[in-house]
């Protein structure tokens, strides 16, 4: 059974191929799922907490119902993806006398997702956000090696998109991919070849397992540029609560947080909402509403179209610097929940006409795409994230971090880069080396706590966000005989090969010994 798994801040879709119809199709997990359209069965990425000891949840759907009737929010997790990986600010609770991460909660959800598929999946093909550091994709796989999949391979959320919209024509397509947690803009090529089939590769925990020899041409979608941001359909619903506690001096709660949700979908369908509403201990019910011009205007006070025009620049610029022109692009893809809002897609026409923006595969188009991935299609990749080394900063006195390899750098690299490094005192025993991924300068990203709800907020910090790769694995060379400050000791190749993984070569200049022989750092992304 061959398996791709969208798994999203606010939804998660799973898919399968069918061998018989020779189609993709979304698996209805009927406990857990809910049903949003005509055959679209969706998995609410939501978690309740019956004993934390015995690792007894609730999810999806059933942890919705649960809370409602228990009103116990602290065994409750929503958004719960945003927090796996990042420095939170704030406090999870301690439930039943242990204590709870969000790394728990994710992989006690995406388990329990498995073990309920009707039958074991020999092959998993898991989606990511492109703007998710390597520490969230490094949980992720450990996650999936636990579960004794035989072959496992990550794809980008967009890329997965583009293929997903069942295209059968060459297209230079934008994909704009807006859930839960992430607003991620895409630019992918896509090149289909001829009919017929031809194999590309899959990950098996890095090791790459060659498929058949075809004489067909590939079929490969290309990434040209991509850009993301940690903004999502849960940070309007904050929006649009705070909206009401402002207009009409409510409080914060989970149960208005959900009500600010279905007000923000139903105004993709329509002009004006109108809720009823209730507060606790409180006999007498209130009515909220909200037309699409309040909303439209909640979106400009908390600069929902300025951040959307910085993202369109972003990309547009990379494109440009492949050669590639804003009239170049064929079609714009729409894919989550956030984008049936009307007011994104009334944006998007400011750029590209009307008829080129299509949007009627939200839910389901990641998933099913990913599944191209085991039926021929190859993707070619470049590197989200630049990747450094550590140094001492002299001038500034304080460490500084230098590129070794730059954001852009398409994978897997022809060629090696290299390093020449010395010793720092008289008789060092070894040289190390600290190698880190670079998030974006002068940006970072708050996780934190308001109430019981989670938010991430963008702010400028005046230096780079870097998350280090190998804190356990930092010694690159034993030296012998010891080593002496002012000459080169050791040579160190940097390359990244085409399971994007970062690998280095170290070779003893003064011994001529190979220390390290391409040996793996870490899985990029």
């Amino acid at each position: 059974m061959i398996i791709a798994l969208d798994f999203g801040t606010s939804n998660t879709v799973i898919a399968t191929f069918n061998p018989k119809t020779q189609q993709e199709e979304l698996i209805n997990l009927s406990k857990f799922s809910e049903n949003i359209t005509k055959n679209i069965d969706i998995i609410p990425t939501l978690v309740y907490v019956e004993n934390a000891k015995n690792k007894d949840i609730l999810l999806g759907r059933q942890a919705k119902e649960r809370e409602l009737k228990s009103g116990e929010s602290q065994r409750f997790f929503s958004n719960f993806k945003r927090g796996i990986g990042v420095n939170i600010q704030g406090f999870l609770p301690e439930l039943d006398g242990e204590k709870i991460s969000f790394e728990t909660v994710g992989e006690w959800y995406l388990s329990s997702l498995i073990e309920a598929l009707p039958e074991k999946p020999k092959s998993l093909i898991i989606t990511v956000p492109v703007d998710s550091f390597e520490s969230y994709r490094h949980w992720l796989t450990t996650v999936c090696q636990k579960w004794a999949v035989e072959q496992v391979k990550i794809i980008d959320e967009p890329t997965a998109a583009a293929l997903g919209y069942g295209l059968d024509q060459d297209r230079l397509v934008l994909v704009v991919d807006f859930g839960g947690g992430t607003l991620d803009f895409s630019l992918v090529e896509l090149d289909l070849g001829k009919s017929g089939t031809a194999q590309g590769f899959i990950l098996k925990w890095g090791e790459k397992i060659l498929g058949e020899n075809s004489k067909q041409k590939p079929k490969v979608a290309k990434v040209i540029a991509k850009a993301g941001i940690s903004l999502g359909g849960a940070d309007l619903d904050n929006w649009i609560v705070d909206y009401f506690v402002r207009e009409k001096g409510l409080e914060k709660s989970l149960y208005l947080t959900r009500l600010a949700e279905q007000i923000k979908i139903r105004l993709s369908r329509q002009k004006k909402v109108q809720e009823s509403y209730q507060e606790e201990e409180k006999e007498a019910k209130d009515r909220l509403s909200l037309s699409i011009n309040e909303f439209e205007q909640i979106l400009e006070q908390n600069n929902f179209f300025t951040r959307l025009d910085d993202l369109m620049a972003d990309i547009l610029q990379q494109g440009k610097n492949n050669g590639i022109i804003q009239d170049n692009i064929d079609l714009i893809l729409l894919v989550g929940g956030g984008s049936q809002i009307p007011a994104l897609q009334n944006w998007l026409q400011q750029y590209f006409p009307p008829e080129k923006i299509k949007s009627e595969r939200p839910y389901s188009a990641i998933a099913t795409g990913a599944l191209k991935l085991e039926q021929g299609m190859q993707v070619k990749d470049f590197l989200y994230h630049s990747y450094g080394i550590r140094y001492w900063n002299r001038r500034q006195n304080c460490h500084s971090w230098h590129t070794i390899i730059s954001s852009g750098q398409p994978y897997p690299m022809k060629n090696p880069i290299e390093l020449v490094l010395g010793a720092s005192m008289v008789n060092q025993p070894s040289i190390e080396l600290l190698i880190g991924e670079m998030g974006a300068e002068n940006i970072t990203t708050e996780v934190y706590f308001d109430g019981d709800r989670l938010v991430t907020k963008q702010v400028s910090s005046g230096t780079n966000e870097v998350q280090i790769l190998n804190s356990d694995k930092q010694t690159i060379a034993n030296l012998n005989p010891l080593g002496m400050p002012g000459n080169d000791r050791v040579k160190v190749l940097f390359k990244v090969d085409e399971s994007c993984q970062l690998r280095i070569t170290v070779e003893d200049l003064l011994t001529n010994e190979i220390l390290i022989d391409n040996s793996i750092v870490a899985q990029l992304s």
